[in-house]
């Protein structure tokens, strides 16, 4: 999910450099939510493996 999220701000960050404003803030807008999406699911995981007492690094 997290590469889905650099490919999008890639894009974003290409499509910003030639001049195609409506495309780059669609990938950015794309980018974010990925990522926070990412981020909360991780959080998730990590809170839940310390709620078990599991070791996860």
């Amino acid at each position: 999910m997290l590469k889905w999220a650099l490919i999008c701000l890639v894009i974003s960050i290409v499509a910003g450099a030639l001049g195609f404003t409506g495309v780059s803030a669609v990938a950015g807008r794309i980018a974010k939510i990925i990522f926070g999406v990412f981020l909360l699911l991780f959080v998730l995981v990590l809170v839940m493996a310390l709620a078990a007492g599991e070791l996860i690094f």
